[in-house]
């Protein structure tokens, strides 16, 4: 049975008698051996896909804010803010919905999927679309939240990225290892400085014998860390990551020397190849953003920078219904035929 993320792995996360067990069944996301696509990609090991599009608002943000909001619960917070390209603005309005708290959110105006926008809308949050973008909204929430009673629960905030080791734990739970190779986009660079934590925390404690190389991937228009400076007006279809300025830059950088992994960036027409190519392959539906893993994976290989033989770990942080407008552009066009037994014949080269 899913107990959720908080009871599950409390004796990892800064839970005291007082932190509220909040749950929405986050977490036990399915991990997927993928054999079509690792040999599309060359890997002659294995490939492993971390679902994360199977949390309850739709991706890996869930596992963050249940942390965030149940110690906003704790410190006696009635109410959340942040600043979001699309999933955690979803996830926040979420579990405020569900613990009955207000949730504010910034939205970049025009630079949100629709999807996402949905949902931080049905869920009940406070929406404001800013002239600006992420960078510029997450500027005022910060801001704000250090002048107002309010929680900030961006990444910025450490129980989030306490509550997205919890991914970590789970690969290593299900494989019995930790992989050779953990394979992250990277935004705001939140995800892969948790999961390193995660890796690093299992290890100390026995639970593994051996830690992953961390290898995180960028959007071009958006390589922030790779470029070595912040980017004024980012630019990339991967709409989850187009940030110009992350704010775990350090910190992901100190997991990618300590890891010996790496940090690089794939290009908007590599993202959407491999948007295109794990649903082809593997039946495996994710937003553009989410396949900059993959499309990191294939290019990782092809420089030699992995020993194709290894264990690897894609993380596909969120759910392809995200984004249903790159969907449609990027899958084959509809086919309209007339309602009769000979039309659709004809289409499918079935008449004798």
């Amino acid at each position: 049975m899913r107990t959720g993320v908080l009871a599950k792995y409390r004796e990892f996360l800064p839970i005291t008698d007082k932190t509220p067990l909040i749950t929405m069944n986050e977490g036990d996301t399915p991990l997927i051996r993928s054999h079509n696509l690792a040999r599309e990609l060359g890997v002659q090991g294995e490939l492993w896909l971390k679902y994360e599009g199977a949390n309850p608002t739709g991706s890996f943000k869930d596992r963050g804010m249940v942390m965030a909001v149940a110690k906003a619960l704790e410190d006696g917070s009635r109410a959340i803010m942040c600043a979001s390209t699309g999933n955690t603005s979803a996830a926040a309005a979420a579990f405020a919905a569900r613990v009955g708290i207000t949730a504010i959110v910034l939205v970049p105006s025009g630079g949100i999927a629709l999807g996402k926008l949905a949902q931080a809308l049905i869920y009940g949050a406070k929406v404001l679309a800013i002239e600006g973008n992420f960078d510029q909204a997450l500027e005022i929430v910060r801001d704000l939240t250090a002048r107002y009673p309010v929680t900030l629960v961006n990444s910025l905030n450490p129980y989030r990225i306490e509550g997205q080791t919890t991914a970590a734990y789970e690969i290593c739970d299900t494989l019995g290892r930790a992989p050779h190779y953990c394979v992250l986009p990277v935004g705001n660079a939140g995800n892969i400085t948790a999961y390193w934590e995660g890796f690093k925390r299992y290890f100390a404690a026995g639970r593994v014998r051996n830690k992953p190389r961390m290898f995180g991937f960028e959007a071009e228009g958006a390589a922030a860390i790779v470029r070595g400076e912040p980017i004024d007006n980012p630019q990339t279809v991967a709409s989850a990551i187009k940030i110009g300025k992350p704010a775990s830059w350090e910190r992901a950088v100190a997991a990618r020397n300590e890891s010996e992994g790496l940090i690089d960036f794939v290009t908007d027409e590599e993202i959407l190849d491999a948007y295109r190519l794990v649903a082809r392959t593997e039946g495996i539906f994710c937003e553009p953003a989410s396949a900059a893993s993959i499309a990191g994976l294939r290019k990782a290989l092809t420089k030699g920078w992995a020993d194709p033989t290894a264990v690897f770990v894609c993380i596909l942080t969120g759910h392809g219904l995200k984004d249903p407008d790159n969907a449609i552009q990027q899958a084959p066009n509809l086919t309209n035929v007339a309602a009769n037994i000979g039309a659709v014949e004809d289409v499918l080269g079935w008449k004798a």
